[in-house]
């Protein structure tokens, strides 16, 4: 059973909260979903933005800006999102770690960096073994031993996701940061986690090997698949077709409304390109909040809604 919501915003900083404050004023239902502490600037200080005087922490501004998307009437969901689609019937169903929603228009603007392990072997290996992306690679996989390292959502669902191909899944983690619902479908799963545990060194010559652990133990695997934090914002654009830049497939394309080329998706903030800076994210999240809303009304009206 999905949630039905106008519009759905994945991020929680100020680019993401700035869109929900216009959506919502604009009438719109809207749904944040991120984690705050995640954003760029929440552990950072802030002396560069327009009517700020000083230095600002910027967790500080962050709560600030909840406090006033949430009194406006937005709903702020503190997890992670795992998947989406698009619906026959329009719109788009949207999978976070506890709930689903089905929302008629989306925002995306939950930044760029991929982490890496920073082990040995890790770089020499990437695309021999080491993967960042189970979505996109786990079909290579089948009936193959795979380890998934990461404290997070995204390595719990892919590591969920990675039973359905290969023949052994093991969980590599210290300590894990994920809901009530996610630790439920892990215990329920076939995955084997091996808790306080960790990777330092990948193995292989032409293609991986093993890796080994902190305590200097050695698991003998074929693939790696480095998961470090929620899911990948260009794995979840690309899943709907969203298109990328043509030169660093980095960034999210997007016109003057900050619309992409997939009609009710938007995008605002890092995602959408340089420069990474705070007042270009609150720029492009006013805009695509107010078109998002705009989005949402015409559709609505088409529809005799």
């Amino acid at each position: 059973m999905s949630d039905a919501v106008d519009v759905l915003i994945m991020g929680a900083g100020p680019a993401g909260l700035q869109a929900a404050v216009h959506a919502v004023r604009k009438k719109a239902s809207v749904v944040v979903v991120g984690r705050p502490e995640r954003s760029a600037i929440y552990r950072a200080h802030v002396e560069n933005y327009l009517c700020v005087d000083g230095i600002t922490d910027g967790h500080e501004m962050i709560e600030v800006a909840i406090a006033q998307a949430t009194r406006f009437g937005a709903q702020l969901i503190e997890e992670d999102v795992l998947h989406v689609e698009a619906e026959e019937e329009g719109g788009f169903l949207v999978r976070t770690e506890g709930k689903r929603f089905h929302a008629l228009s989306i925002i995306i603007a939950i930044g760029t960096s991929k982490k890496k392990l920073r082990v040995p072997g890790e770089n020499e290996l990437a695309g021999k073994g080491v993967s960042y992306c189970v979505d996109c690679d786990c079909n290579f996989y089948r009936k193959a031993k795979v380890v998934v390292v990461g404290n997070e959502s995204a390595a719990v669902d892919g590591a969920i996701t990675l039973t359905k191909y290969a023949s052994e899944v093991t969980l590599i983690c210290k300590d894990l940061v994920v809901s009530d619902a996610m630790h439920q479908r892990l215990a329920e799963s076939s995955v084997v986690v091996k808790q306080d545990a960790w990777v330092k060194e990948i193995v292989g010559d032409t293609a991986v090997t093993s890796v080994v652990l902190d305590d200097d133990s050695i698991l003998e695997v074929d693939g790696v698949f480095i998961e470090l934090g929620s899911k990948g914002p260009m794995e979840l654009a690309t899943a709907i077709g969203v298109e990328l830049d043509m030169e660093t497939f980095s960034y999210i394309n997007t016109n003057k409304k900050m619309e992409t080329n997939i009609s009710g998706v938007y995008a605002a903030g890092d995602i959408a390109g340089q420069p990474f800076q705070m007042a270009k994210a609150v720029g492009e999240g006013c805009v695509a909040g107010w078109e998002a809303a705009n989005y949402v009304k015409k559709l609505k009206r088409e529809r005799g809604e």
